[in-house]
């Protein structure tokens, strides 16, 4: 019987790995580094970035809060709450409140947009009966 510690050990990913699996280019990762929204990567003896499982979830959290229209700023502040509680207790009420308000602000977004939608199909009604009427 085996020990299994090869099985528990972590499966590290260099930086091109990490990016094709997230569809994400290495320059996107390292710049969500710079900002602190991933924690600064294991390094190999020569020097080449390396990610584990953790890396992974967060980078994928990342891309979910930003298709939801999350700024890098609401990002890093909940990485902060994050890290000092360790917790996603106090995170996920945060969230929720980030979360309320870009909805509210998409559905008003949505509503100037249905405006729009009504101006530009009269305007352009108007515009096709004077086309038909000859009017100059």
């Amino acid at each position: 019987m085996t020990s299994g510690t090869a099985a528990e050990a972590p499966r590290l990913l260099r930086i091109g790995e990490l990016a094709q699996r997230l569809g994400l280019t290495e320059r996107t990762i390292r710049y969500y580094e710079e900002r602190g929204l991933l924690d600064t990567p294991r390094r190999t003896d020569g020097g080449a970035r390396v990610y584990g499982d953790e890396d992974l979830r967060r980078l994928r959290f990342i891309q979910r809060l930003k298709a939801l229209g999350l700024s890098l700023e609401e990002m890093h502040e909940l990485g902060d709450i994050y890290a000092q509680h360790r917790s996603n207790r106090d995170l996920l009420p945060r969230l929720v409140e980030l979360l309320d308000a870009h909805l509210a602000a998409t559905l008003a977004r949505m509503e100037e947009l249905r405006g729009l939608a009504d101006e530009i199909s009269s305007y352009r009604e108007h515009v096709r009966r004077r086309i038909l009427g000859g009017a100059s």
